[in-house]
């Protein structure tokens, strides 16, 4: 999901965003189900993961007066508000929402799809606080952001100070060039031979750009990891066009100056925790906040990827740092 795949596609297909690295989507003359026949691997992961996100589906709330959707998890504890990443990936944090549930009150919000109006920043860091408002009232909840949604947090905290009463940033995407461009050379470097291939033959045969979408984020998972433990995909959706727009916007923000240095309006605690596999460099990250953030603190896990709870290796650490940082 990143510049760096280069597969021979025609001039007409155009790049989306995952986690910081463009999926190549086309629109070639097949039936939008036609690849499940294929030979491909993934060739049933869309369908399979229908009859969970149905499931899923029920749990899913509405915020009174709005189109904002949301889950809650736990009953008792300190406010939690759990943000997932993508930027069109709604539903994935499920695993941490329940692990965090038993100890404290959490609230998930599933990011708006790009339908009726354009996605950015600003629509999320709106989208958020109507949720913070509604659901928190006086109090001050920890915000926990994964990806993408550890962006969010830092541009939800820049606009509105007052509410979080502290951050934890898990696999935080990049804000400047340079980092980004380290994250396209480690993926590209991992992507070489069978990844690359699979990635354009789905870029080529996968007509829908959302199931598109779905499929690319588990070829590319295995780059991001260090050792996955057997799991399954809790995204209820996968927005394409809504990634897209979010994450052209979040560039944009950074070319014109505006991130990383409003966070400089943020004066709570921030807690960056980033795995030593994960192709995002953490300490270029760390450095390129750091200077608006003096507050900091950084936490490395060794033999871990993009995704803590997910891996053989960190997964019991990574829930004892980020439980005993919320209490």
């Amino acid at each position: 999901m990143r510049q760096c795949f280069r597969p021979r596609l025609s001039p007409s297909a155009v790049a989306t965003r995952a986690r910081d690295v463009p999926v190549l989507l086309t629109r070639p003359p097949l039936e939008p189900q036609s690849w499940v026949t294929d030979a491909m691997p993934e060739r049933r992961v869309f369908q399979s993961t229908r009859v969970r996100i149905e499931e899923a589906m029920s749990d899913i709330m509405t915020l009174a007066g709005s189109d904002l959707r949301f889950r809650r998890y736990g009953t008792t504890g300190p406010l939690v508000v759990l943000l997932h990443g993508g930027p069109g990936a709604a539903g994935y944090m499920a695993p941490v929402a329940q692990a965090l549930g038993d100890v404290f009150r959490v609230v998930e919000p599933l990011q708006r799809r790009r339908e009726q109006m354009p996605l950015s920043v600003a629509r999320h860091v709106q989208d958020l606080q109507s949720v913070v408002g509604a659901i928190c009232g006086d109090e001050r909840p920890l915000l926990v952001g994964h990806s993408w949604g550890a962006m969010l947090a830092l541009a939800y905290a820049a606009e509105h100070p007052q509410y979080p009463k502290a951050l934890v940033l898990v696999g935080c995407g990049t804000f400047d060039p340079q980092s980004r461009a380290r994250l396209q050379a480690t993926v590209r470097e991992r992507a070489a031979g069978a990844i690359e291939s699979r990635l354009e033959e789905a870029a080529l045969s996968i007509r829908d750009p959302d199931v598109r979408l779905c499929v690319t984020e588990r070829i590319l998972q295995p780059l991001y990891s260090c050792e996955l433990l057997p799991h399954q995909d809790e995204t209820v959706e996968y927005d394409a066009l809504g990634q897209l727009e979010s994450w052209r916007d979040m560039v944009r923000l950074q070319r014109e100056g505006v991130y990383p240095a409003a966070f400089s309006r943020i004066a709570v605690p921030v807690l960056m925790v980033h795995g030593d596999c994960d192709p995002h460099p953490g300490r270029m990250i760390r450095d390129t906040l750091a200077p608006m953030l003096p507050q900091l603190q950084y936490v490395e896990l060794p033999q871990c990827g993009h995704y803590p709870w997910l891996e053989r290796y960190a997964k019991d650490r990574f829930y004892e740092i980020l439980k005993n940082e919320l209490k």
